[in-house]
């Protein structure tokens, strides 16, 4: 597989002033002083951090101020991979260290909507609402361990109802208002929850969108439930499916009326805290369980260190409650900072929704898509011309890789500052790489290997290879890893989810180099890899050449074996606007793909299409796409509910089986 060409000049590059400022230069300040260690580099660092996993953590604990809140046994057990036990004895709750920060009239959330309407949040307000919510969740009987979900859009009352329940010891999980009922059920489901605290709705493009009827039929679905609490979003009034579900629903004002001050629950540092799921492309979403004390210190390394927030700051990632990025932003209390939740689209009226917001609310960091990148260039946006964005000092980028166009893009028209590219995702609720606030950002590559992340390329032989591609792998363990999944007693579905292909070291599924400088450049999922010949490619390489394009919004390339033992390799594209695909595009496409890759990078046609399908979190449906072109029935591809248009299915599903008939 072709390795990638090291870029020569980085677009950003970090001040002295900026460096001598940043939280992890105030951490390597606190090694120098307790632990007598220095570092001359962030890569020194690093090593050091990965090669002793206890010292790291444990510096880290202290340097929180977590040796104020428990003490512990030990920082890591005897047990591998995947039943490694981190702080045996320490007791703790993630929700009381998030509220014991900032003072009482600092801003902790901003809700913002369509409108432009601004919702504010204190950081005392913020406690008194977890402090009512969780006492009447107390007195309907939510205890340690029991399950309260959310259906609710992005906004300051599903923070406030995720808080309540971890306060109590009990377990949080959410999904976001655009999936429809089933969907819901599909995950709630295999929960057994004892609350569901919903929306009437949510506003999108311009339109509210009415999710009653959904609510009655998820809480008739969920015959577990005990109580509802309703979140008047809308302010829509009138029947809700069923007389019964009607009388019992608790407003939201009542339930969060009291005035008791937040009594969190010490509980051990393994206890869970929230169940994620999986995109559940196939079958059941999987239910990923992670920890309150594996989260905390995972989300102060990541918010602290690597993104360097303090109190001051505000953090504006574009999500939804279903992402695990809703669940991440809201560590940036823990930091002292403050966080924007926007109910919304990004798009309505138009794509300078998001940069809008960034400018009036004083965002200081900013979360996005490489996809709204792209459709923001291709707009002729100008963002540091037409909004005042003096405030914004950082931009994370995940869901997908992004391209060295879109990054250059970003570093001409928002400023100079850095734009860090993150990958890790659901699983471990963090990012395997990143960026740091003291590293230089190079086009089209992720900065650095996160701190205590100890992250090879491996080739297939399990070595570890440097300025070459190999699979991505973890040879030591990480707090935030599950500490199970839900419905899974003996623990197979994890261990041969990550760790069938090499025993004892975490496999993630994706084409990576590390390149001799330390960086990251991701190529693609390891499990759609292509495979011409014999010779195997990612798929990231392609699209980094063909969506700098300036007609192309979006491309997918297939490589899909036939019938007849041949090699089929198609790259599907969506143009902008009302353009049409012509011989004079393809070949300007195939020339870009062979200029920046290699001859056989280059697909066997390209096909215009009016969209790509993808996950509900951004990330393109490869396998699924290749399946339908080898003619798997729709119903064994995946689930509609995960999908973001599952209608686009049916055009791949027609193109491959014209294909096959000649």
């Amino acid at each position: 597989m072709t390795a990638h060409a090291i870029a020569g000049d980085p677009l950003w590059t970090p001040t002295p002033a900026g460096i001598a400022n940043a939280n992890i230069t105030s951490f390597q300040g606190f090694l120098a002083s307790t632990r007598g260690l220095s570092f001359a580099d962030y890569n020194e660092l690093w090593t050091w951090s990965v090669t002793d996993l206890e010292g790291f953590w444990s510096a880290l604990w202290q340097f929180c101020g977590l040796d104020e809140v428990s003490d512990y046994e030990r920082v890591l057990g005897d047990a591998p991979m995947p039943r490694a036990q981190w702080f045996p004895g320490a007791r703790m709750n993630f929700a009381q260290y998030l509220l014991a920060q900032g003072e009482p009239d600092a801003v902790a959330i901003l809700t913002s909507d369509e409108s432009g309407a601004v919702d504010t949040l204190t950081r005392a307000e913020l406690r008194r609402q977890v402090g009512a919510l969780a006492g009447t969740l107390n007195s309907v009987g939510v205890e340690p361990g029991d399950v309260v979900v959310g259906y609710l859009p992005n906004i300051g009352e599903a923070v406030v109802a995720f808080l309540a329940t971890a306060s109590l010891g009990a377990i949080w999980s959410s999904v976001g208002q655009d999936y429809e009922s089933s969907a819901v059920i599909d995950r709630f489901g295999q929960l057994n929850p004892k609350v569901l605290i919903a929306a009437d709705g949510y506003r999108f493009n311009g339109r509210p969108q009415d999710r009653i009827e959904a609510v009655a039929t998820i809480r008739a679905g969920l015959s577990s439930v005990t109580h509802t609490i309703m979140v008047n979003r809308l302010g829509i009034t009138g029947s809700a499916g069923t007389t019964s579900f009607e009388s019992d629903w608790q407003p939201w004002p009542e339930a969060t009326s009291g005035t008791e001050s937040p009594e969190p629950v010490s509980v051990p540092f393994d206890h869970p805290l929230w169940v994620l799921f999986s995109s559940g492309t196939t079958g059941l979403p999987k239910g990923l369980v992670h920890g309150h004390g594996g989260i905390l210190l995972e989300t102060l390394k990541q918010m602290g260190l690597h993104w360097n927030l303090g109190s001051g700051d505000r953090l504006f990632w574009y999500t939804s409650t279903s992402w695990v990025m809703w669940n991440l932003q809201l560590s940036a209390l823990a930091n002292g900072a403050s966080i924007v939740c926007y109910d919304g689209s990004a798009t309505y009226p138009d794509l300078t929704a998001l940069w809008r917001r960034v400018s009036d609310l004083g965002v200081t960091f900013f979360g996005l898509s490489p996809a709204f990148l792209k459709a923001s260039e291709a707009a002729g946006m100008h963002p540091s011309a037409d909004f005042d964005l003096s405030r914004l000092q950082a931009m994370g980028s995940s869901g997908s890789p992004m391209s060295p166009h879109s990054h250059r893009w970003a570093r001409e028209q928002v400023g100079d500052l850095p734009l860090w590219s993150l990958s890790g995702g659901t699983d471990i609720s963090g990012a395997f790489m990143g960026g740091s606030p003291t590293v230089p950002v190079w086009s089209g590559e992720l900065s650095v290997r996160c701190l205590a992340v100890a992250m090879e390329a491996w080739d297939e032989q399990g070595r570890a290879v440097y300025g070459e591609v190999g699979e991505l792998v973890i040879r030591r363990p990480m707090p935030s890893m599950p500490i199970y999944f839900w419905n899974d007693p003996d623990g197979s579905r994890y261990a041969d989810a990550y760790f069938s292909a090499f025993p004892g070291v975490w496999r993630h599924g994706d084409w990576i180099t590390v390149t001799p400088r330390g960086s990251v450049v991701i190529h693609g999922r390891s499990d759609s890899t292509l495979n011409r010949n014999g010779v195997r490619m990612g798929s990231g390489d392609i699209y980094s050449a063909v969506e700098a394009i300036p007609e192309i919004i979006e491309a997918l390339v297939i490589g899909a074996e036939q019938v007849d033992g041949t090699y089929w390799m198609p790259m599907f594209v969506v143009l902008d606007g009302d353009l049409t695909l012509d011989d004079g595009l393809v070949d300007r496409i195939k020339t870009a793909i062979r200029d920046r890759t290699s001859p056989r990078h280059v697909p066997d046609e390209v096909i215009q299409v009016p969209g790509i399908p993808h996950t509900r979190s951004g990330k393109k449906l490869e396998i699924p796409v290749k399946r339908l072109l080898q003619g798997t029935p729709l119903a064994k591809v995946a689930n509609p509910d995960s999908v973001d248009d599952v209608s686009l299915f049916d055009l791949f599903a027609k193109l491959g089986a014209e294909r096959r008939r000649g």
